[in-house]
């Protein structure tokens, strides 16, 4: 099968590639990134000897190139991982966010129906959920929790599932859509809680901490997101929602302090700062329907996915400062 990965220079998209590439060399698997600030090309270049990998150099808004991408490529599959994903961005300019996220989504499903792919899979969040109050640790998100959005990020994800979920019912485009908790591991943006904390850790820097830290997210080690993500691709039912969770709560501050404790520096870093503005309390994911129906399982607990996740940015220094000194953007070459 011949596969388009969208955002495939992104934090997830990056790390979903060095996954399938190496699991199916039977399968192609074409890149799509338009390579904006936090697309890295150093995240996938690594693959590109390989005989099933192609990178391409484009914008999902872009409807002609998309039609003439989707021509000449004859996908099997669309895995869509291109997003716009930074809260903080989202309140500051969220028409961005729209284009890419709900735009974006439209044109590849148009192409998708146009040339008849098998498949095509949505890679949401489970932001669009809203959040949970901190004090009602029996309350997590299900497939059928309402979606209650608090950010423009959270509410261009939200209308392109729904967007998603519509193309469905109406045209019958075969989909799926995965909701997944925070994300951590190799390759992440340092604008993001965890490499932006160990990023300023490792210059002795002051680090942001939101409010008094106790918002809590649910983190799941990104391999094991995209092994879920590989799973619904291939296995999953047309037309459904699955929630892939990590079972790892924990509020931000405890998130920094861990980073702090293993790379010994002193919690004298932490600067508490004004709150998000709509900042969500509490996200946890229930992920029963993907563990029954797909046999979906995790392979990190969190002590273990953080150490590796925290070592990793310690060895890749220099991948760090391609991103701070703006020589990253350089990094793709016609």
């Amino acid at each position: 099968m011949k596969f388009l990965i969208t955002g495939g220079a992104g934090f997830i998209g990056s790390n979903y590639l060095h996954y399938v590439v190496e699991k199916y060399p039977n399968d192609y698997f074409v890149c799509l990134d338009a390579l904006t600030y936090a697309g890295n090309y150093n995240n996938i270049k690594m693959l590109e000897g390989a005989s099933n990998f192609k990178f391409v150099h484009g914008d999902i808004t872009n409807r002609d190139f998309i039609d003439t991408l989707f021509q000449e490529e004859e996908f099997d599959v669309v895995v869509n991982f291109a997003a716009e994903s930074h809260v903080d961005n989202s309140i500051k300019n969220p028409s961005i966010f729209l284009t890419t996220n709900i735009i974006g989504t439209q044109v590849l499903m148009d192409a998708s129906l146009k040339y008849q792919v098998k498949r095509y899979h949505q890679v949401s969040t489970d932001e669009v959920y809203g959040d949970l109050p901190l004090d009602r640790k029996d309350l997590l998100f299900t497939e059928s929790t309402p979606i209650h959005t608090s950010s423009p990020y959270s509410t261009s994800k939200a209308s392109a599932d729904l967007l998603v979920m519509a193309y469905y019912r109406t045209y019958g485009l075969p989909v799926t859509i995965s909701r997944c908790s925070n994300n951590y591991g190799p390759y992440q943006f340092p604008e993001k809680l965890i490499p932006l904390t160990i990023m300023k850790a490792l210059n002795n820097e002051k680090i942001p901490v939101y409010g008094t830290g106790e918002n809590v997210r649910d983190w799941i080690h990104v391999h094991d997101h995209n092994v879920g993500v590989d799973l619904i691709v291939r296995e999953g039912k047309i037309g459904e929602v699955y929630n892939l969770g990590g079972h790892a709560e924990r509020p931000n501050i405890e998130i920094v302090k861990v980073i702090l404790s293993q790379l010994d520096k002193g919690e004298e870093l932490i600067t508490f700062v004004e709150d998000r503005k709509g900042h969500d309390l509490r996200y946890a994911i229930d992920s029963t329907k993907a563990e029954q129906e797909l046999g979906w399982k995790r392979t990190y607990d969190f002590d273990t996915g953080m150490k590796e996740t925290i070592e990793w940015y310690q060895n890749h220094q220099e991948w760090i400062h391609d991103i701070q000194s703006g020589a990253y953007k350089n990094s793709y070459k016609k």
